[in-house]
C-alpha cells in the first residue's frame, strides 16, 4: 500500500472485494451443496466480475503498480475454474447428413398462449420458425399441447404426463421413440422428461430438463425499494436451492442410463453455477465446442445470460452450434448438429 494515493487506496480496496467475490464464485461452482445459500447468486454476475478485473488490471498496469497481480491471478483462477465463455466457432448450423442429428431446444413460453408478447400470431410464427429449421429432434420447454397438430413433420412425440399437473415439456422426433419417462420433481411446477430414440444402430436417451424458474419479471422495479429488494433476494436464493435439489435428482437418474445421452433444456442458471456443473458432469457443451459470441439465451435486467443448453455424452462429435436471434419468446432457441462416430 506504500506509495498509493488516497484514491488508489480506495480503488485497491474495491479491487480486493471483487477478488474475493470472484474467487468465492469459483469455489461455489465446485461445491455440490450450498454452504452459504446467498453466495449462489454470484453465478449470475460472474461475467461482470471478470469485466471489472480487466478494468482493474489495465488501471494498475497504466499506473505501473504491482497491484495488477491481484486481478491477473484471479482472472487465471477464474478461467481455470469456468473455462472460456466466449465462443469463436462458426455461428451457423450445417445441414445434417444421413448419419448426423440436428437437435433444437426452445423454451416457447407456451407459444405465447397467454399473450405475454405483443403482436398477432406469435405462436404461429414460432411454428413457422421451427418448421424452417427442420431439426431431427425438437425439445420444447413450456409447450402447448394444442400445437402438436401443426408439427406433423414429426411422427413421434412425448409430452409431460397430463396427470402430473405441471408445466408441459415435449420432445418431438423424426426417429422412433421406444421408451419414455418423467422425473416428477417435488414441490414445483417444473419437470424433466426423457425419451429413448432409435437412431441407426443406437438407442439415444434425450432428456428435456426445465429447472426451477426465477419467477421474477426482469425489471429494475424489483430493486426500487428495500422491501422489493429483500423479496427478490429471498426468491433468488430459494430458486437456487430448489435448482440444486433438481440437478441432483437428474444426476442420479442420468448415472443409471443404459444409453448414450443428450440433455437439452432451460436450466435457469448459468455455466458458472454448481447446478450446471452437476448436470454437465463429463458431458460436452455444444456451445463451448463450436458456438460463437457469448451465446446468451435469456435477458435478466438487460444482461444476456446463457441458461439454455444442449449437452452431449463424449461419444458424440459436435459439428456445429447456433444461437438464433429471434424474439419469439423470453428465451432464444438453440440448435446443434451432432454425429456418432460409430456411424461413419
Amino acid at each position: 500500500m506504500k506509495g498509493l494515493s488516497f484514491f488508489d487506496k480506495v480503488v485497491f480496496a474495491i479491487n480486493v472485494l471483487v477478488v474475493i467475490l470472484l474467487l468465492t464464485a469459483c469455489l461455489c461452482s465446485f461445491v455440490p451443496y450450498q454452504f452459504v445459500r446467498v453466495f449462489s447468486i454470484l453465478s449470475l454476475v460472474v461475467p461482470g466480475l471478470f469485466f471489472l478485473h480487466i478494468l482493474f488490471l489495465l488501471y494498475w498496469l497504466l499506473k505501473r503498480k504491482s497491484q495488477f497481480l491481484y486481478s491477473l491471478f484471479t482472472i487465471i483462477v477464474g478461467l481455470l475454474s469456468f473455462g472460456h465463455f466466449y465462443g469463436f466457432g462458426d455461428s451457423g448450423v450445417k445441414e445434417a447428413g444421413r448419419d448426423e442429428l440436428k437437435v433444437m431446444s426452445f423454451n416457447t413460453r407456451g407459444f405465447n398462449k397467454n399473450g405475454w408478447m405483443n403482436g398477432y400470431g406469435v405462436g404461429d410464427s414460432i411454428i413457422s420458425f421451427i418448421k424452417k429449421q427442420d431439426a431431427d429432434i425438437l425439445v420444447i420447454q413450456e409447450h402447448s399441447r394444442a400445437r402438436f397438430e401443426q408439427l406433423r413433420q414429426y411422427p413421434y412425440r412425448s409430452e409431460s404426463p397430463i396427470s402430473n399437473h405441471r408445466a408441459t415439456q415435449a420432445i418431438f422426433s423424426k426417429y422412433p421413440i421406444v421408451g419414455e419417462g418423467s422425473l416428477d420433481l417435488p414441490r414445483t411446477n417444473n419437470n424433466i422428461i426423457y425419451v429413448d430414440i432409435v437412431f441407426k444402430n443406437d438407442t439415444i436417451r434425450v432428456y428435456n430438463a426445465h429447472f426451477q424458474s426465477f419467477r421474477i419479471i426482469p425489471s429494475s422495479d424489483n430493486f426500487s425499494d428495500s422491501k422489493k429488494s429483500e423479496k427478490t433476494l429471498r426468491r433468488l436464493v430459494g430458486t437456487f436451492a430448489k435448482q440444486l435439489e433438481q440437478a441432483q435428482i437428474f444426476r442420479s437418474h442420468y448415472d443409471k442410463s443404459p444409453h448414450v445421452n443428450l440433455v437439452c433444456g432451460d436450466f435457469n442458471n448459468t455455466q458458472f453455477s454448481n447446478i450446471y456443473k452437476i448436470v454437465r458432469g463429463e458431458m460436452v457443451d455444444t456451445f463451448l465446442e463450436t458456438g460463437s459470441g457469448f451465446g446468451g439465451t435469456y435477458e435478466l435486467w438487460k444482461i444476456p445470460l446463457r441458461i439454455d443448453y444442449i449437452l452431449a455424452d463424449p461419444e458424440f462429435e459436435v459439428l456445429s452450434h447456433q444461437n438464433f436471434d429471434v424474439k419469439l419468446s423470453d428465451h432464444y432457441p438453440i440448435m446443434a448438429t451432432l454425429r456418432l462416430p460409430s456411424h461413419e
